[in-house]
């Protein structure tokens, strides 16, 4: 049996926490309901080492307690925004923690419409889960001052015309797509986004984001993906003061033009076969100047 090779070695950046807890709230307050549907990661940051390199669990919080208090804190708080509610979380755990100085806490909120229902209000309590995702993530050293990124993720936008790709290098040997002016354009778009302000009407500044996005996609001839990447970062600082700069992921879905003439058929671009993978791929931060 060969001997292990014993070598120093330390401790480097280390977090631990609970992650995949699925919590969703009704506000009964009134008869019209409303709901909150998230799932929720906390991570706690601070003075672990004992426990990583010497078995010695005292002053640590055990990852079921950290489950407990997000359903416990849910009830007591969170009464407004994720984001507030993200903020509720680390400064408990900051404050009851022994060893915890610092941490992060990250959301995915699922959402949901009403239900038709008598008149344009919708259902009181009936709702249809929707697509589109709300993101979030709170971060904190101290329990006090907190660093806020929400976003928007599984957003499939897509428009038939008005979009096109040209004048890109056409190399001889490698280049077989050829030039478009009247293509379709689809992507998923994943955004995230800072705030400049310590605090603000969270959801509100969210729900402006996504009308923008959902405005400007369409409002424009889009010469490039690259190109309305810009025009929706453009457009959601304009819409937000609140925001600082804004991050975009927007892959390039390829709805390419069915070749049917081999078959004696026109295909006056009405026929598209998706070609899933591979596909372009656009990220970049759009920031104020």
């Amino acid at each position: 049996m060969t001997d292990t090779l014993r070598v120093k070695v330390k401790l480097g950046d280390n977090n631990y926490g609970k992650a995949d807890v699925q919590l969703f709230k009704v506000f009964r307050d009134t008869p019209r309901h409303e709901v909150r549907d998230v799932r929720v990661r906390v991570a706690m940051t601070g003075d672990f080492g004992a426990a990583h390199a010497d078995g010695d669990n005292a002053g640590l919080l055990a990852t079921d307690t950290v489950r407990n208090t997000i359903y416990a804190l849910a009830k007591e708080g969170f009464a407004s925004s994720v984001e507030e509610f993200g903020k509720e979380l680390l400064a408990h755990f900051v404050q009851t923690g022994p060893r915890v100085t610092g941490g992060f806490a990250e959301f995915t909120e699922h959402l949901w419409a009403r239900l038709p229902g008598e008149g344009d209000a919708g259902h009181d309590h009936g709702f249809v889960r929707q697509m589109p995702k709300h993101t979030v993530r709170v971060e904190t050293t101290d329990g006090q001052t907190f660093a806020v990124t929400s976003g928007i993720d599984e957003l499939s936008v897509l428009k038939t015309t008005q979009s096109g790709w040209a004048g890109y290098v056409l190399d001889e040997r490698f280049t077989t797509l050829p030039e478009s002016h009247d293509r379709i354009m689809a992507t998923v778009v994943t955004a995230k986004w800072e705030y400049a302000a310590a605090s603000c009407d969270y959801d509100a500044v969210w729900q402006r984001a996504y009308d923008q996005i959902q405005r400007t996609f369409t409002d424009h001839y889009s010469p490039s993906l690259q190109n309305t990447l810009y025009r929706l970062g453009e457009a959601v600082l304009g819409a937000c003061p609140e925001i600082s700069r804004v991050w975009f992921q927007m892959p390039n879905r390829h709805h390419l033009r069915y070749n049917l003439e081999r078959f004696g058929l026109e295909n006056d671009n009405e026929i598209f076969h998706v070609d899933p993978e591979p596909y372009g791929l656009m990220e970049a931060w759009v920031e104020r100047a």
